[in-house]
Parts: structure tokens; C-alpha cells; sequence
């Protein structure tokens, strides 16, 4: 079963956060303010929450406020401390030293943290430091989180994680664990093996067909569907892909509706991917030049716009259809347009039938013939179906092997059919 992520700006345990406005760099200087990411100042650490976002009680309320009206908060769980963190002093045993007694960054080539001081998890006293580490997510399952948003899982030992999910999940068997690793594919399989309950997925870089077709296959037709379950996102906090910087409604509009429609899982950074904000960093990185890991930032929550609409509809026409709710049911229909991606999603019993048509000129319209999968669809002689899209409520009548369609990338670059037989 799938469900649908919005990403807010996450929730941490104590940060430091720069006010300097713009991220001119793709790393804090030693000694600055660094990331919400770098955990912890003299205020507290990773079981505290920072003044100036409220209480723990305002916290727990948070919670149960979102889940009266269906939300759920994610906490994002960073185990990396800032160079103030509490542990630091209390166990400087438990971190990495150079011989001169300097930090030995942690470093995720081409980045190099230098806001963080890097947690030893071979340390001699490592049995405490692993207890201690669960003792945070147990802390905050009893605050009332269920989903853990994992920052860099593939920087840590593969040991410790396995160890750490099942005690989580033996204590709250409930609880979702997101790898937030965008790494080498055997090392991001390793951590789905190891207890990751959903995995990021190299979704924001395919963007033509044969790329999208190629990695979907990969993932529903290979071992891989056995254990790793992949979340399509467009964006993160980390990345602003390329495919974004400068790209107008209409892009923005398509990676959106291919993420909600291919995966049964996907998310967004959810402010700067809903109010569209496109403007990379000037160091030539996927990266934002406004970046949240530097700054506070603040949002018109009563803005609404094409994406905040489309949105909108993709979550319900996904909470409404079953199809929907898997990512291993999907097959790739033939089109003579190779701008025109067609893809079908049923359910066991024929009973939910979405069939998706993605253009990926957002520039122009482009129009072509799609094939109709009689032998998926348990169809003999003539075809005689009745689609409609669900985006624009708009019903077509198909009679053909192949059939005829058009997609306006200004109106939407993608039809959402439900197809009735």
C-alpha cells in the first residue's frame, strides 16, 4: 500500500542554523553556523528541540493536531554532532580524531561536512554508543513519531543499521525508516536489504523515456523488487536537479505528476517544489541558491497556484484508486511518439485500471497514437473502451488497436486515465 509524503521543512533535534540569508557555499567554514543538519549547540542535543521552534509539548501537539487531519510529522534523524553537542564533551571517545587532535570530517565525495564532527561507531565503548543512539529514536517514538527520515545512512556501517531498526521496530513495530541516500546502487541496495522501509531512487535524474522505462524496469522486474522500495522525489532539501534550474510551471507540473503516478510512493521538498522555485546555486551544483540548510525561511501558507491545485488532485486521485498503490504493477504500453511515454497500473481483479500519458516536451504540444494492451486487459476482438481523465474530468471513447491523443503541456503534460471496460 502507498501513501503520499508532502515534504515540509523537517523536523530536527537541535541545529545551527545561519541567518546570513543566501548559501554562497557548499559547505559551512570550521567554526561558523552550520546546518540544521550539524546537531546540537550548548542548548542541547539530539533529545531537545531548539527555543526558537517552542517546546517538547508544543512538539507532541504538533503531532496530534497533524493526525486529526490525516498528516503525519517525520522526524529527521541526523547522527553526525555539531562541534558544541553535549556528547562531544560528556564522550569525546565516541568520535573521530585526527592524531593532532583535530576533527576528522566526514566527507561524501565530492562534499566534505566540516560543520559536523563524525560519530566513531568502532569506537572501544561502541556497545554504549549504539544504546544511546537507539535510546534518541526511542525518545522520540515515545514523543509520538512513527517515520524517520534517515540523513546520509550510507556514510554509517551497515552493522549498526540493521541492529539499530530492528530494536527501533521491535519496540514500535509500526515505525517507517526513509533512506536518504543518494549513492552507488549496490550500496543503496544494501541499506533497503538491511531494514530501510523505503529507499530514495535516482528518479530526479531520468528525465526522457527510454531513461524512465529503463529504471522502472529495473526495479519491478529484477531482485530488486524483493526488497528495495523506491520513493520518487523531484527534489529534496540537498537538490535542485538541473532538469529544474530555470524551468517553468509546466516542468515543474510534469516531474510531479510522473513521480505520484509511476511510484506507490514519492515526496517533495514540498515549499520550494510547490512555489516553484528555480534558481540554482552560482557554485554550479544541484544545488539551491536559497537554501533551508542555511536559513530560516518563511512561506505564505494561504498561496495557491497551478502546482498547489495539481497537487492537490494527484494525492486524491491516488487515495481513490487501488492501481495506484503499488509500483510493481506497472507495464509500458507502445507509442509512436518518442516524446510520449505511456504506462498502465491494474489491479489483480481488473477492477482499477489507470492508464497514464506523459509528454516530455514541455514546450509544445505533442500528439501521437498509443497501443491498447488487449492481453493485459483480457481483450478479444474489437476494442471498445471508455477513458477518462482525471485531472480534467474530460472522456474519450477508443475503438482502435491504437488510438489517438494530445497532450498540451500548458493545460497538463500528462493524462491520468481511468479506464473503463
Amino acid at each position: 500500500m502507498g501513501f503520499d509524503v508532502l515534504y515540509l521543512p523537517p523536523i530536527h533535534p537541535i541545529g545551527k542554523m545561519s541567518r546570513k540569508g543566501k548559501n554562497n557555499s557548499t559547505n559551512a567554514e570550521p567554526g561558523e553556523p552550520g546546518s540544521p543538519w550539524a546537531i546540537g549547540s550548548d542548548e542541547g542535543g539530539h533529545k531537545a528541540v531548539h527555543p526558537e521552534l517552542g517546546t517538547l509539548d508544543d512538539y507532541k501537539h504538533l503531532i496530534k493536531e497533524a493526525q486529526k487531519v490525516g498528516i503525519e510529522i517525520a522526524f529527521d534523524l541526523a547522527l553526525q554532532c555539531a562541534p558544541d553537542h553535549p556528547y562531544i564533551k560528556e564522550h569525546p571517545e565516541w568520535f573521530l580524531w585526527r592524531p593532532d587532535g583535530t576533527v576528522a570530517y566526514a566527507e561524501n565525495p565530492p562534499k566534505k561536512y566540516q560543520d559536523i564532527v563524525p560519530i566513531n561507531f568502532e569506537t572501544d565503548d561502541w556497545e554504549n554508543l549504539w544504546n544511546e543512539l537507539k535510546s534518541i529514536a526511542i525518545y522520540w517514538c515515545e514523543a509520538g513519531v512513527r517515520i524517520f527520515r534517515v540523513d546520509n545512512p550510507h556514510t554509517k556501517p551497515f552493522p549498526f543499521w540493521e541492529w539499530f531498526i530492528a530494536e527501533v521496530q521491535a519496540a514500535y513495530p509500526d515505525t517507517i525508516f526513509l533512506s536518504e541516500a543518494f549513492t552507488r546502487p549496490k550500496v543503496m541496495a544494501e541499506l533497503a536489504k538491511v531494514g530501510f522501509t523505503q529507499s530514495y531512487s535516482y528518479f530526479a535524474w531520468r528525465t526522457n523515456r527510454r531513461e524512465m522505462e529503463e529504471y522502472l524496469t529495473e526495479l519491478t522486474t529484477t531482485e530488486l523488487r524483493e526488497y528495495f522500495r523506491p520513493n520518487f522525489w523531484p527534489n529534496t532539501p540537498d537538490i535542485l536537479p538541473y532538469e529544474l534550474m530555470g524551468a517553468t510551471a509546466n516542468v515543474f507540473a510534469l516531474r510531479v505528476a510522473m513521480a505520484a503516478t509511476l511510484s506507490s510512493n514519492y515526496g517533495l521538498y514540498g515549499p520550494a517544489y510547490e512555489f516553484m522555485e528555480n534558481t540554482g546555486n552560482a557554485n554550479g551544483k544541484e544545488e539551491y541558491f536559497n537554501s533551508e540548510k542555511y536559513e530560516l525561511r518563511h512561506y505564505d501558507w494561504n498561496l495557491r497556484n497551478r502546482l498547489t491545485d495539481l497537487i492537490t488532485n494527484l494525492n486524491q486521485i491516488r487515495k481513490e484508486n487501488a492501481a495506484m498503490q503499488t509500483t510493481w504493477n506497472i507495464q509500458f504500453t507502445r507509442t509512436d511518439n518518442e516524446q510520449l511515454m505511456s504506462y498502465i497500473k491494474v489491479t489483480e481483479n481488473l477492477d482499477n485500471i489507470i492508464w497514464c500519458i506523459a509528454s516530455f516536451d514541455t514546450a509544445f504540444t505533442q500528439s501521437g497514437y498509443v497501443e491498447v494492451p488487449k492481453q493485459l486487459l483480457n481483450l478479444t476482438g474489437r476494442v471498445n473502451l471508455r477513458v477518462t481523465d482525471l485531472l480534467t474530468n474530460e472522456s474519450y471513447y477508443w475503438f482502435n488497436d491504437w488510438n489517438y491523443v494530445e497532450l498540451n503541456p500548458d493545460k497538463h503534460p500528462i493524462h491520468i486515465l481511468k479506464v473503463h471496460l
